[in-house]
């Protein structure tokens, strides 16, 4: 039985993409920050789908100090070793979204936790269970990523920058690991039904990117499927790009109803 490993993975997205794999008999390692949702995140699923193992790992590997903590990690996939479970695909979603961070305002040290969150820390991962797949000469990395690498929002310019960043390490991963038959590709999603989306956390119900030419905007199982594209389907596919967005990345401006 094949295992995936997603980041992030105890809540929305995450959870979704999760459930995605599980469905289709995939033992499912989830990670979080959260010493409490961890374990429960991994029951709900296990409690879901009997069939197949899940595990949950609770990895806060961004120390307040924004020292990357790279025991955690190795610590992580040698249990996986012990339990003898090879990650033949790793989904990097956890990421630190980096709201209300204004320039002038905000310390430096905000800046550099959002992008040794989203690419130091995914970088890790990657070398990690990459050295595991060029041994069986076999493994899929998916970025969660953003259509904000490429369109820019207020007040997030580390969080824009970090995706930019994973683009720019997705594609010079996948030519480097190309020849270990390790497949990396990105899915960028637009506005999402979060918690965060149905409680309108910063008001991101009104936000312009709402009004998409497909007059809506993603579901958690519109990024899974995307994610099982890459994972499960798209053997001759690697440094490739996925927009989930409803087509938000090829308007000029977003067309608002008045």
């Amino acid at each position: 039985m094949k295992t995936v490993l997603i980041t992030g993975a105890t809540v929305n997205t995450g959870y979704g993409i999760a459930k995605k794999f599980a469905s289709k008999n995939w033992n499912v390692v989830i990670t979080g920050r959260d010493i409490d949702r961890v374990p429960a995140a991994a029951e709900r699923l296990q409690n879901e789908y009997p069939d197949v193992t899940v595990l949950g790992y609770v990895l806060n590997a961004v120390r307040p100090d924004n020292t990357i903590d790279e025991e955690a990690v190795t610590n992580l996939f040698s249990d996986l070793d012990r339990k003898g479970l090879f990650v033949e695909c790793l989904v990097l979603n956890a990421a630190n979204l980096g709201i209300r961070q204004r320039i002038f305002e905000n310390p430096l040290s905000d800046f550099i936790n959002v992008l040794h969150t989203n690419v130091t820390l995914n970088y890790l991962l990657i070398e990690t269970a990459a050295r595991r797949m060029k041994e069986e000469k076999n493994g899929s990395v998916v970025f969660i990523n953003s259509n904000t690498a490429y369109r820019a929002i207020p007040d997030r310019i580390a969080y824009c920058t970090s995706k930019g960043a994973q683009l720019s390490m997705m594609r010079a991963l996948a030519l480097d690991l190309g020849k270990y038959n390790i497949r990396v590709n990105a899915v960028l999603p637009g506005m999402i039904k979060t918690d965060r989306w149905e409680s309108n956390y910063n008001d991101c119900k009104n936000a312009p990117s709402n009004f998409t030419p497909l007059g809506d905007i993603a579901e958690f199982a519109d990024i899974a499927d995307a994610v099982w594209y890459f994972a499960a389907h798209a053997r001759n596919t690697t440094g490739a790009e996925l927009a989930v967005d409803g087509g938000n990345m090829i308007q000029l401006y977003p067309i608002i109803p008045e």
